[in-house]
């Protein structure tokens, strides 16, 4: 015989659920806001169907991040954790100067491959000037360990003759980046306008063999 979902018990279990697994809850909304805000941008997503994706009715998410801004906020700060996190498992410090610096590069690159959400939503948040961002306690602590293992690779580089001396970490970093996430913005006018397919998998490696070949000789003592 049927069981009837009518039953007190039936419509109350799942918000039971929810709050024996607060961890779990807020994963799955930050999953759910972080491929809204990607695929629209802050203006144009929209909390219910952020609520709808998540599984979850808006109140929890007003009750978890505040509102939109909240959540947009906590996704960017979980969007730039999360690479960071990745890039500690590279272990920069304990790697011979270029094998560590030629990880880092592959690293980034294959990141931005596997994770466009990332270059998406720092695109939306570069057209708000920061705005957001700026509002965060821990953005600056966030990226200070990977800053610090590249001045440690550099330094040691130095050292041993392979690298120039005094080259910045930050704008090194910054290049390296450059040098992947404007390609993939642009992928579509550039391969437009030079009729080639930089999408294909034999264009990627050869671009990913390219920032490693440009960076390493920017670097060269």
């Amino acid at each position: 015989m049927p069981v009837s979902t009518d039953r007190p018990g039936a419509a109350i279990k799942p918000a039971r659920e929810r709050k024996r697994n607060p961890e779990r809850t807020s994963a799955a909304i930050l999953d759910a806001a972080t491929h809204e805000f990607a695929q629209k941008g802050h203006a144009g997503a929209r909390v219910d169907a952020i609520a709808r994706r998540a599984k979850i009715n808006k109140r929890m998410l007003y009750h978890y991040f505040g509102g939109k801004d909240g959540l947009y906020l906590a996704v960017l700060e979980r969007s730039y954790a999360a690479i960071r996190s990745a890039e500690q498992q590279l272990d920069l410090s304990h790697r011979e100067p270029i094998e560590g610096m030629r990880q880092l590069i592959r690293f980034t690159w294959g990141y931005y491959l596997e994770h466009p959400e990332f270059l998406a939503i720092l695109s939306t948040e570069n057209q708000h000037r920061a705005r957001f961002l700026k509002q965060s306690d821990g953005i600056v602590q966030l990226n200070s360990p990977l800053i610090e293992a590249l001045r440690d690779v550099l330094a040691h580089g130095a050292a041993e003759g392979v690298f120039r001396a005094k080259v910045d970490p930050v704008e090194l970093y910054i290049s390296i980046a450059a040098l992947g996430a404007f390609y993939l913005s642009n992928r579509w006018t550039l391969s437009t306008i030079f009729r080639r397919d930089l999408m294909s998998d034999a264009a990627l490696e050869r671009w990913g063999d390219h920032i490693v070949e440009t960076t390493l000789a920017a670097l060269k003592a």
